[in-house]
């Protein structure tokens, strides 16, 4: 599994040398918009509807789509891994820069909540190489989660353990322009009581809460309420699922980061495996512009 990646983008590298500057540029408003245009965006993540397609391919569709910010998951077909040289690095900052769409971040799996303190710091250790990682190839920061308690472990101590190591690869990515952006994630850890309460122990500013549009988030007080709970420590990215599917409120969580003049991303995390990418990026950035216009 290491050696896949490495072995799969040196192969696209000899291919996209040339294909990946080819790529027409589409005369489409929405195509042509500026990376450093202000306010709320529309992007992807490259689970599932990205998971297959290697580096020049996913930009391809991005740019044709008009959805023009990606979040790069682990272990997808893009090869984007710590193990890239440096020379590999230079090459991915440099694709994305010679491309409209904008390389917002990466989507690890690094967790805290384990009661083993050598998996904790193995995971922040992993963290950290991919803060190098987004940080040489020119994103701007890294998804991590808590993922569940620990039967037999109080809550509490869970909470604090996370709150502690977030504190520190926060610093770790402060210092490498690189912000940390905790998804609202796991069996119990997704509650947004608990999401509050873990970041009054991540005070470190540069930990940030990505919203995850789970369906516990109406549950409890409600979804007003747990929309408040945490929107004081949202970081650039917010994870949504298809627009136009299931019964998440999500007209009204686009009109409550309109009000709060959200700056990040708000980013497709699909469910679905459509067969034409390109015409399903496309319907839902359409659905997503109606709602925050």
């Amino acid at each position: 599994m290491k050696d896949q990646p490495r072995r799969q983008f040196l192969k696209q590298s000899i291919v996209a040398t040339t294909g990946i500057g080819c790529l027409p540029l589409l005369a489409n408003a929405s195509v042509a918009r500026s990376k450093s245009v202000k306010g709320i965006k529309f992007g992807l993540v490259t689970y599932l509807w990205g998971k297959d397609m290697d580096l020049p391919t996913l930009l391809g569709v991005c740019e044709k789509s008009g959805v023009l910010g990606v979040e790069l998951r682990t272990q997808h077909a893009h090869g984007v891994e710590p193990l890239l040289s440096k020379a590999q690095r230079v090459e991915v900052k440099k694709r994305f820069a010679d491309s409209p769409v904008q390389l917002v971040g990466y989507g690890s799996n690094a967790q805290y909540h384990e009661n083993d303190p050598a998996k904790v710091k193995a995971n922040m250790d992993l963290t950290k190489d991919y803060i190098r990682l987004m940080h040489d190839c020119g994103g701007s920061g890294v998804k991590v989660k808590p993922n569940g308690f620990v039967n037999g472990v109080p809550r509490e101590k869970t909470i604090e353990q996370i709150g502690e190591a977030l504190n520190e690869v926060a610093k770790f990515g402060e210092d490498l322009g690189q912000q940390i952006r905790v998804e609202v994630h796991g069996r119990g850890t997704s509650e947004l009581p608990v999401v509050r309460d873990i970041f009054k122990v991540a005070t470190h500013p540069n930990a940030t809460v990505c919203w995850n549009s789970n369906d516990v988030d109406l549950d409890g007080a409600g979804f007003d309420a747990n929309f408040d709970m945490v929107k004081n420590r949202f970081g650039s990215t917010v994870h949504i699922r298809e627009l136009n599917a299931g019964k998440y409120p999500y007209a009204e969580l686009m009109k409550k980061f309109n009000e709060m003049n959200y700056q990040g991303w708000i980013l497709l995390e699909a469910r679905t495996n459509p067969a034409d990418k390109i015409a399903a990026l496309t319907e839902q950035r359409k659905i997503f512009e109606r709602m925050t216009s």
